[in-house]
């Protein structure tokens, strides 16, 4: 079924919000009208609904996120379609959810932070809108940013900043955080961005000064990267033979760990000539293309999406 709405199969998406690699993703999830599909990543729902406009009657599809706003749009979705079926919670308990048992013919991963949680100041997730200092995308689950910040010895905060941000200056970061909460708790978007701009001078690049500090710390806060590495594990215990796996990765981070995760059920290892005995290998994965970036026309339209990277890989039958 294909009712209403833009045309899938030619790479339109629906009007009402233009996802990220829209067409990419459709062409690499390679849609069966009666399969099982599962979008880890729901946001505003324009990938899901590309799939949902290729299904039949008798196809399915999961939807789960972390943030209770997109649930509920998701819920309004499953009210109005019998075939759509909505969990809240991390895609790295897909597995766990028994609506996956059967197996599923396409994983979708959509990683980072979806445009609402970065427009919306009360989120916490921008340094260019002041606001609370949250950046939880499950906002009732963990510590704030702020409860994390005003706690976390120094050491911790500089080794989030560099493992999780790349900072060069996490160490001066970090000491500077530590030395403000003393004074007076962080608890404002902004005052967290102004403290970092005073202590790193805004260089020759358009890049703030807490660009990297602020996804640091929304990466830790959200177990981003162990969520994901959990993740792609659980798709791969119930995708089943000839089913995709699709991940959009917004920063190298995401992206090495989606990489490496590909090609280490993809290709052999290099043969190691210490190895008395050379180990048997078989690929469970067959990758897809190779990795996938938005087009000129897409960056015209969405900037957001310069970053975004896309990878695709397909279950091979079990040996």
């Amino acid at each position: 079924m294909n009712a209403g709405g833009a045309d899938i199969r030619s790479g339109h998406p629906p009007a009402a919000h233009v996802p990220v690699l829209f067409a990419e993703v459709m062409e690499g999830l390679a849609v069966k009208v009666d399969g099982t599909y599962l979008d880890g990543t729901f946001g505003r729902g324009g990938h899901a609904r590309g799939v949902l406009r290729q299904l039949g009657p008798e196809g399915r599809l999961l939807v789960m996120d972390k943030d209770p706003d997109a649930i509920a749009t998701a819920g309004a979705l499953a009210e109005a379609d019998a075939r759509v079926v909505v969990r809240r919670g991390s895609f790295a308990q897909l597995a766990d959810w028994p609506a996956t048992a059967g197996g599923l013919d396409g994983v979708l991963l959509d990683l980072g932070v979806s445009s609402p949680q970065l427009d919306v100041a009360e989120r916490g997730f921008s340094f260019g809108k002041d606001g609370p200092l949250d950046m939880r995308m499950d906002p009732e689950t963990g510590e704030s940013a702020a409860q994390w910040l005003a706690h976390a010895p120094e050491r911790e905060i500089a080794d989030v900043l560099w493992h999780h941000g790349e900072e060069r200056q996490s160490r001066r970061i970090a000491r500077a955080i530590v030395a403000r909460r003393a004074q007076e708790p962080l608890l404002r978007t902004a005052q967290l961005a102004e403290l970092i701009a005073s202590v790193i001078p805004r260089g020759a690049g358009k890049i703030h000064p807490a660009t990297r500090s602020f996804q640091a710390i929304r990466i830790h806060i959200n177990r981003e990267l162990a969520d994901l590495e959990a993740g792609l594990d659980a798709a791969m215990a119930r995708l089943k033979p000839g089913g995709r796996l699709a991940v959009i990765s917004f920063h190298s981070l995401e992206d090495r760990i989606v990489k490496q995760f590909l090609a280490g059920h993809a290709k052999a290892p290099p043969a190691n000539r210490r190895m008395p005995v050379e180990v048997a290998f078989t690929p469970r994965l067959r990758l897809v293309g190779g990795a996938q970036k938005a087009g000129e026309a897409e960056l015209a339209a969405n900037p957001r999406a310069r970053s975004a990277v896309l990878r695709v890989a397909e279950r091979l039958e079990a040996a």
